[in-house]
């Protein structure tokens, strides 16, 4: 049997659609969930869903999509580690490769491996003391 053809990340319906899926199969990892569980409550969800929306549109296709924020901030204590993130990011290409093909869809996974490394790096130097703000 033949593969679809996938189509490319062209709008933000298209982020929209990979963030509900990639977030649903998060939930359930057995090393990401409780992570998430512990500092996203059930009812924030959707502000949750949202605002990742509102990042990757305007991170990817240089959209205005209204998103305010720091993500390096909002990890930089949690208590997360190298596999966390190796996790995060595996998961995040399958959902990716397994939705969309093409230059956007490589690029968004590029840039999240980008994010994770800063994301650690900056983690490391807070916990030895030496970064205080993002």
């Amino acid at each position: 049997m033949q593969s679809p053809i996938l189509s490319d990340i062209t709008n933000q319906e298209d982020i929209r659609r990979l963030i509900d899926a990639f977030y649903t199969v998060v939930r359930q990892d057995e090393l990401l969930g409780p992570v998430f569980a512990a500092r996203i409550p059930d009812g924030h969800w959707p502000t949750h869903l949202d605002t990742m929306t509102r990042f990757w549109t305007a991170a990817l296709l240089a959209q205005s999509a209204g998103y305010r924020g720091n993500p390096g901030a909002k990890h930089l204590y949690l208590p997360i580690g190298q596999e966390h993130f190796e996790r995060w990011l595996a998961l995040f290409g399958e959902i990716v490769d397994g939705m969309y093909s093409g230059e956007n869809a490589t690029e968004m996974k590029l840039r999240a491996r980008k994010m994770g490394d800063l994301f650690q790096a900056k983690m490391a130097m807070a916990r030895q003391g030496g970064l205080s703000i993002l």
